[in-house]
């Protein structure tokens, strides 16, 4: 081929190669500056693919933050911890990440990229921070969050197991800061009108622990004043005659919190422990929210956990032996059971050593029962989960935390009350599981343990991020059950129009 002829061969590979600088050069710009002004922002949006999260960073990084609890099931079922937190929406001063650029930058919450928007109403520290003994300055409703030493701490001991409203209104509040750095799922909106979901700040387990009891000449407990005064105040807010409640978030967790108010504001998702003491008009699986018991005894490590030959100790349970209701079969296996020489069945409380004991002796077994009691579920699960022990549940009534994106049966085993007491049954069924079954069992244990951590800040998939995940999952039977009831409500207003 002659010189003259490859020409336009050379001249054309210049042109394509300076074209794709230029592009590259162009695209690199616009991301560095995309807080400009002349860049919209809907070029930078929130993109779904195989139900990942992919968002455009500002930063010039394309940044994949995969979506905790919601947008994928199957992610939050694999049972691994990420090793990265890449849910996290903000930046500490301690750990800013740096964008492609050697920029480190600090940032907020998106809207955008939040599953929950929650409105929360500011109800005076009587409700809820004041229950501790918190008092702010005139005028101050919440303490300031960003400061740890100003966090009110909770009460200890059994006090615990129903301390959910205190972490979740914790979360609520540190959305909007900028120094805490937590998971992006749920954030607090000031304007109603924008909000998914409107949150009732009241601690109502501890109202009912510390208030429910007369003192001295009061003929009406302080934890019934409080929820009249609760109920008159949403029968006048316009947010709950707007819907009639059905939006409203109400915390319950202790079994006889509410009491008094349970059934005028039944209209409400409530958040409970159960619904053994729940007429089901009031509450049910199909609005309401299972949480799980902040657990009392120590987590086990999972580096440190026991395996199975390593637990001595088949069968364990050490708590109240003698419970009505359907607590009774209690009774009946601490009789079928007491005298068996690798089983462990006593009474026990958390006083004196209790909870150190317990703690020694779930994380020395390999099962761990979970009986009925007062009501069908108890702390001793969420203890059992956390020391990977693996638990027998006897409770036919019994409702499970997370249990639309948690297969309980890949880490529990279920016997039914009637054949617990059968003589043999229960020890036969257990004896019978070996160690490769068990070491199944064990592990995924440890894989699904954190979701049922309390902790402030809140952490991705632990529990608070995972309660959020549940009611935002359950927003969409509230909007099923709106659309229903406006099948003709529009027709019947164009009548009267016309």
């Amino acid at each position: 081929m002659s010189e003259k002829s490859m020409l336009p061969s050379r001249f054309l590979f210049c042109l394509i190669t300076i074209s794709i600088f230029l592009l590259v050069l162009s695209s690199l710009f616009l991301l560095q500056f995309s807080d400009s002004s002349f860049i919209p922002n809907s070029v930078f949006k929130l993109i779904l693919v195989n139900s990942t999260s992919v968002y455009f960073e500002p930063s010039g990084k394309e940044e994949q933050t995969k979506v905790p609890i919601v947008s994928s099931v199957a992610s939050l079922v694999d049972g691994k911890t990420p090793m990265a937190r890449e849910g996290d929406c903000q930046i500490s001063n301690a750990s800013k990440k740096t964008d492609a650029l050697g920029q480190g930058r600090r940032k907020g919450c998106d809207r955008n990229q939040a599953h929950l928007l929650v409105y929360m109403y500011d109800l005076p520290p009587d409700f809820h921070f004041g229950l501790l003994g918190w008092t702010g300055k005139a005028n101050q409703t919440w303490p300031n969050v960003s400061n740890p030493g100003q966090i009110p701490s909770y009460p200890g001991g059994l006090n615990l197991q129903h301390s959910i409203e205190y972490w979740l209104t914790l979360d609520l509040l540190s959305s909007n800061s900028l120094n805490v750095v937590r998971p992006c799922n749920a954030i607090r909106v000031k304007n109603s009108s924008q909000a998914d979901i409107i949150f009732v700040p009241f601690f109502s387990s501890l109202s009912y622990n510390r208030h429910s009891r007369l003192h001295g000449k009061e003929k009406v407990s302080a934890n019934k004043i409080l929820q009249d005064k609760l109920v008159d105040f949403l029968m006048g807010q316009d947010e709950w005659k707007k819907l009639g409640g059905m939006d409203h978030l109400i915390l319950a967790h202790h079994p006889n919190s509410m009491l008094d108010a349970r059934k005028k504001l039944g209209s409400a998702m409530f958040v409970l422990a159960d619904f053994g003491r729940y007429p089901v008009e009031i509450a049910n699986v199909d609005k309401d929210v299972i949480a799980p018991y902040k657990h009392v005894l120590r987590s086990n490590p999972a580096a440190e956990s026991a395996t199975f030959e390593g637990r001595p100790i088949l069968v364990y349970f050490q708590g109240a032996i003698y419970r009505k209701d359907g607590g009774a079969i209690r009774q009946e296996l601490y009789y079928l059971l007491k005298d068996e020489k690798d089983v462990h069945f006593t009474f026990g409380s958390v006083r004196g050593n209790g909870i150190n004991g317990a703690s020694e002796g779930m994380a020395s077994s390999k099962f761990c029962l979970n009986i009925a009691g007062d009501t069908p579920s108890s702390n001793r699960l969420f203890d059992a989960i956390v020391s990977h022990c693996v638990p027998v549940i006897i409770s036919d009534e019994i409702e499970l935390p997370f249990e639309d994106v948690l297969d309980y049966s890949e880490f529990c085993i279920f016997v039914h009350a009637s054949d617990a007491v059968k003589s043999g049954f229960l020890l036969n069924l257990l004896r019978g599981i070996k160690r490769e079954k068990w070491t199944k069992m064990w592990e995924r244990l440890k894989e699904i343990a954190h979701h049922f951590e309390y902790q402030y800040p809140s952490q991705q998939g632990d529990a608070v991020d995972m309660i959020w995940g549940a009611v935002s999952r359950k927003i969409s039977s509230i909007q099923n059950k709106l659309h229903r009831k406006n099948r003709y409500s529009r027709s019947q207003m164009l009548l009267k129009m016309n």
